[in-house]
């Protein structure tokens, strides 16, 4: 039989020690929300040195990628981009000026207010954002290895079940990425 410690993850072996000094605790939402976080904390490093290959960090490929999702023409408002990626204004600005700098993306004029201007993916950026996406996904895959098709559906399923209810419980379906 093999010995408990190695059954454990990282998770069970915190919520053993809150056990121990406060037992009157229970610590069963760290089942699940705990190693979400934990899983998310564990593979960013990789996805971010993914995105750095092609010269972007993380806040950059979100505005690229939702760029890229848009479909054609590519393109949203300043106000678009920082509601959807719910940051604050001046942190995309910061992000547009490396993006425009990058030749990764132009200001254009805005289709639905003259007196705007509305961001728009290059040709270069849809490149650049295709590739760092399929880079992304395929390093992505490799964590998922362990777990058959069927485990890998059922997961999907619960996880979005949680992802819903809480967005319901928030009011938002908004974030990043």
């Amino acid at each position: 039989m093999a010995d408990a410690d190695e059954t454990q993850d990282h998770v069970d072996r915190l919520r053993a020690q809150w056990q121990r000094e406060l037992p009157d605790l229970d610590t069963g939402a760290m089942t699940v929300l705990g190693r979400a976080y934990r899983l998310s904390n564990l593979v960013r490093p990789s996805i971010e040195a993914t995105f750095a290959e092609f010269g972007l960090d993380r806040g950059e490929f979100d505005i690229v990628s939702s760029l890229r999702r848009a479909g054609a023409p590519f393109r949203l408002t300043p106000t678009e981009l920082y509601t959807s990626l719910m940051i604050a204004s001046g942190s995309l600005s910061h992000r547009l000026a490396r993006l425009e700098r990058a030749g990764l993306v132009r200001r254009v004029p805005s289709d639905t207010d003259g007196r705007s201007l509305a961001v728009e993916l290059t040709e270069s950026g849809r490149a650049k954002v295709e590739a760092a996406f399929r880079a992304d996904m395929a390093s992505e895959a490799t964590f998922l290895t362990h777990l058959s098709p069927e485990e890998r559906e059922a997961l999907a399923a619960l996880l979005r079940k949680l992802n819903r209810a809480i967005e319901d419980n928030l009011g938002t379906t908004q974030g990043h990425g």
